[in-house]
Order: structure tokens, then C-alpha cells, then sequence
């Protein structure tokens, strides 16, 4: 969000949030499928939470009754907050914006047209399946089905199936929504509503935007196509691995993945054209005390200036796997930050969905909250809570 989004934005309310719970998907399930695949060939699935970006305040809709105005936060500066850091054990919660995603959709999309999408949503069932109609929030608080298009769940060959709506699939700018189908990228135009689809082969099931394409694939094939034609070609890059660009950062700017496992992880540069490997940074933990340590990396990466912020496991004091989220060197591989969500929490918890425009890390914290996490400061809030659901963020 801009300085302009900002300064509109700012001066108007928000509603609670409605209770519900939230999808129990797991990228620990996605990791562990990925090293079968390694072994022994098959192919499983991953499902993700909430994308990556940032939390916007919204406008009240048109002929709404006017609200309270929300008082803008303090920017809080920098503490140079310790290497290892832990969330409270209670979240303060105040009034967020995306609460409006809790309540029904007013309008379809086709008939009120977005200026830029927040964010989409699509609640899930009491067994945490993401089938429900998806949901498109405006920067002006409506809530929009989409009814452009009816996606059906990702698959891979052994039949699993996953929600087509993933971290990654809201443009950058709010107004393009790509999702991975078997066969075929669709592409949702929210501003002037329109679809088109991309014939491609495989079982597709994820979506990273980088600059005006979009890379979609598995862990074997990975196309990059150009947001604004049928264009497309292989790139040698893996849709699992790869971290989520900055928005900011440009259309040649290298793509980075995060990749090993124990003992061996790195993070691979690589070029935006082709994929051609750039170079290689071993991931180190000097700055951490000891016996902490980064075991493995899971969900989506997000690139912000030089940082790059996912969720890991970690050997910590107390335990060997225990969940939490680094924050790294983007350039040199270390590892600045480490978030310790310690051990009574279910396995691939808390994946992370992006940044905000002040530097903080959004997250998934179980059993039904998100949460941002300023790493420089140590401070950590809650943004939403109750709602059940895979939600996929604007940055």
C-alpha cells in the first residue's frame, strides 16, 4: 500500500470479526510429500494459508453510516530487538480491516468491479476443505463473490487434492488473480472482469506473481507467463522453493529460492529471464545463540528489500523441531531474526503471508489467528482472529 492508499484509508472504521475457525492446511504435509516425491516418484499435495502482503484499512462502503475514525498507530522505532525473539501469550487484537472478509458478499463481482482487491477469501467446512464460494474485498470494504469463473481444486497425479486459492495468487496491485488449474492457468481480470486461460501441460497447483508474469507450476515443471498475453515458457526455477518477490524490486531483479534440508540449506539466486543460477549463500545462524539452529524452511518465502522472512523449524533450548519464523539476509544468507513459537502448537502451524509496507512479518498463528511480528522491535499483534478460511493478501 502507498503513502496515498494511507492517507485515504486512514480515517475510517472497522468492524469485529465474526467467530470461526481456521483451515488446519499444513506445509509441514507439503515438505514431507516433497521429499517422497525426491524418493520414490510420487507426487502429493500442499496446502497453504493466507498470501502474502499487506493489511490495508478500508473505506466504508458507499451510503454507509458513518464510523468512528481510527486513530493512525505510532510508528514504534527500531530496538534492535534480540536474535531470538516470542510472541505473548495473549494477542491484543485491534480493529482490523479484514474482518469485513468474515460477512456474506453484498455483490457479484461482475456487476460492481473492483479499483484494487485487498484480498480474497474462501471460508472452509467443519473438515478444514476449502470449497466455499471465493470472496473479493475491495479497497472501498465491499465483499464481491467471484462469479467470473468456478475454479476447481488443484490436483497432483496421485489424485490429491488442494484449494485453488493459494498464497500468491493476488497480483501485487490488487488487480489481476491468477490461480493454477490442471492443465491451465486462469487469469481473473477484477477491474475490467474478464477471465482468460493459458493451456499449459501438468498438474498445476502454485502461483507466485514476479513483476507482470506469472510463475505457475509444481515441483517438476514451471512456466512463466506474461500477464498481459498467452505467452509462456519454462523457466528453470521450482514453484515450491521460490520466494515471493518484492513488488518493489522490478522485473529483472533475480529470483531466490530457498532450498536443502539439515545442515545443507541455501538460498540459490537465480536469473528472472531464465532461471540461470546466479549463486549460492549457505544459510547461517552466527547471530543466534546457542543451540539454536534453522533445521528446514516450509510455505512461501516473502522477499522484502534486502530480507527474505518464512516459517522454519528450529532447534531451539527446549526442543528439536519446534516451530517459528526466521528472518534472513536475502544476499548473504544470515539469519538476523528468529520468531520462537515453541512446542504446544500443531506441526506446520504458522507459514508466513507476506510483509507489510512498515517492515513487519504477517503470519498464521494456530489455532485461528494472524499475527504481525516486527522483527526490529520485537513487537507482535494480532490481525485477525476466528476466521477460518484460506485468504490470499495484496502486498
Amino acid at each position: 500500500m502507498n503513502e496515498q492508499d494511507l492517507r485515504q484509508l486512514l480515517t475510517v472504521s472497522v468492524e469485529d470479526v465474526l467467530p470461526s475457525q481456521p483451515a488446519t492446511a499444513s506445509w509441514e504435509r507439503a515438505r514431507r510429500t516433497r521429499r517422497t516425491r525426491r524418493a520414490v516418484g510420487a507426487v502429493a499435495l500442499a496446502v497453504a494459508l493466507i498470501g502474502g502482503g499487506t493489511v490495508a484499512v478500508l473505506r466504508p462502503p458507499a451510503n454507509s453510516p458513518p464510523d468512528n475514525p481510527v486513530a493512525p498507530t505510532p510508528t514504534a522505532e527500531p530496538t534492535h530487538a534480540d536474535p531470538v525473539q516470542r510472541p505473548p501469550a495473549e494477542l491484543t487484537f485491534p480493529p482490523d480491516p479484514l474482518a469485513r472478509l468474515s460477512g456474506p458478499a453484498t455483490v457479484r463481482l461482475s456487476e460492481r468491479p473492483v479499483e484494487r482487491a485487498l484480498a480474497l477469501y474462501q471460508p472452509s467446512d467443519e473438515e478444514s476443505h476449502a470449497n466455499g464460494p471465493v470472496r473479493v474485498l475491495g479497497n472501498d470494504g465491499v465483499v464481491r463473490s467471484l462469479d467470473l469463473v468456478t475454479l476447481a481444486p488443484t490436483r497432483d497425479a496421485g489424485g490429491n487434492e488442494a484449494s485453488a486459492v493459494k498464497p500468491g495468487v493476488l497480483s501485487p496491485d490488487g488487480r489481476w488473480a491468477a490461480f493454477a488449474q490442471t492443465n491451465e492457468l486462469v487469469m481473473v481480470d477484477l477491474v475490467r472482469p474478464g477471465v482468460r486461460r493459458i493451456p499449459l501441460d501438468g498438474y498445476l497447483e502454485l502461483v507466485v506473481w514476479a513483476g507482470n508474469r506469472v510463475l505457475v507450476g509444481g515441483d517438476n515443471r514451471t512456466y512463466a507467463v506474461e500477464r498481459d498475453s498467452d505467452a509462456a515458457s519454462t523457466i528453470d526455477v521450482s514453484a515450491w522453493d521460490v520466494v515471493a518477490p518484492d513488488p518493489a524490486a522490478g522485473r529483472e531483479a533475480p529470483l531466490i529460492e530457498m532450498v536443502g534440508e539439515r545442515g545443507g540449506l541455501k538460498l540459490r539466486s537465480r536469473t528472472a529471464l531464465d532461471g540461470t543460477v546466479r549463486s549460492e549463500q549457505p544459510v547461517t545462524s552466527s547471530a543466534l545463540p546457542s543451540p539454536y539452529q534453522i533445521n528446514e524452511f516450509y510455505g512461501r518465502g516473502w522477499l522484502h528489500g534486502g530480507r527474505v522472512a518464512s516459517a522454519v523449524w528450529i532447534t531451539s533450548g527446549e526442543l528439536d523441531g519446534a516451530e517459528g519464523v526466521a528472518v534472513l539476509d536475502s544476499r548473504t544468507g544470515a539469519v538476523a531474526h528468529v520468531l520462537d513459537l515453541g512446542r504446544d502448537r500443531s506441526k506446520g502451524c504458522c507459514p508466513v503471508l507476506g510483509w507489510d509496507n512498515m517492515g513487519a512479518v504477517l503470519l498464521r498463528l494456530d489455532p485461528d489467528a494472524v499475527a504481525r511480528w516486527d522483527p526490529e522491535t520485537g513487537e507482535i499483534t494480532g490481525v485477525v482472529r476466528n476466521l477460518r478460511g484460506v485468504v490470499a493478501l495484496a502486498s
